[in-house]
C-alpha cells in the first residue's frame, strides 16, 4: 500500500462521517493541545486554590476543567465532539471582539490586564482550520446525516 498527501484530503465516508482525514488529525491535535494547555492550568489551580472561592472566578475555573474533559473525549470520539471546538471558537471570537479589539483600536491593549489572554485567544485559528465545515452546516444546520458511500455508487 503506497502513500498519497492527496489521501489526507479525501473523504473517508466509512470511517470519519464524511470528514476528511486531515481535519479528523487537526482536531485530534486542537483536542489535545486543550487537554494539555487548559486541562493543566485548570486542574491545577482548582486542586491548589485555597480559601474560598469567588463564585465568578470559580465558574471560570469549572467551565475550563470541563472543557478539558469534553477535549479528553474529543480525541477518541473526534466527530462527535465538533460543538465542543465549536463553543470554543464562538466565545473567543465573540470575545476578541467585544473586549480586545476595542482596546486595540484605542491603543490600549498593550499593558492592560486584557493582553494575556488575547495573545491566548488569538490561537483560536487553529480550531477554525481544523473543523470541517461542510460536516458542520451539512450535520448541525441542515441536520442531514452522513451518506456512506460504498465503491462505484454515487453519492445523492
Amino acid at each position: 500500500m503506497s502513500f498519497s498527501i492527496k489521501w489526507l484530503f479525501l473523504a473517508d465516508y466509512m470511517h470519519y462521517d464524511g470528514i476528511p482525514p486531515v481535519n479528523i488529525y487537526l482536531m485530534r491535535l486542537v483536542y489535545i493541545l486543550m487537554v494539555i494547555f487548559v486541562g493543566r492550568s485548570s486542574l491545577a489551580h482548582i486542586l491548589n486554590h485555597e480559601g474560598a472561592w469567588d463564585p465568578k472566578d470559580a465558574m471560570a475555573w469549572c467551565v475550563w476543567a470541563a472543557f478539558a474533559f469534553m477535549a479528553l473525549l474529543g480525541i477518541f470520539r473526534t466527530a462527535r465532539m465538533v460543538p465542543v471546538l465549536l463553543l470554543e471558537v464562538f466565545y473567543k471570537v465573540l470575545w476578541l471582539a467585544l473586549v480586545a479589539y476595542p482596546l486595540w483600536g484605542a491603543g490600549k491593549l498593550v499593558g492592560s490586564p486584557a493582553e494575556g489572554m488575547t495573545q491566548a485567544f488569538t490561537w483560536v485559528v487553529l480550531p477554525v482550520i481544523a473543523i470541517p465545515w461542510p460536516y458542520v452546516f451539512r450535520t448541525y444546520l441542515l441536520g442531514r446525516k452522513t451518506t456512506v458511500r460504498v465503491a462505484g455508487e454515487r453519492l445523492a
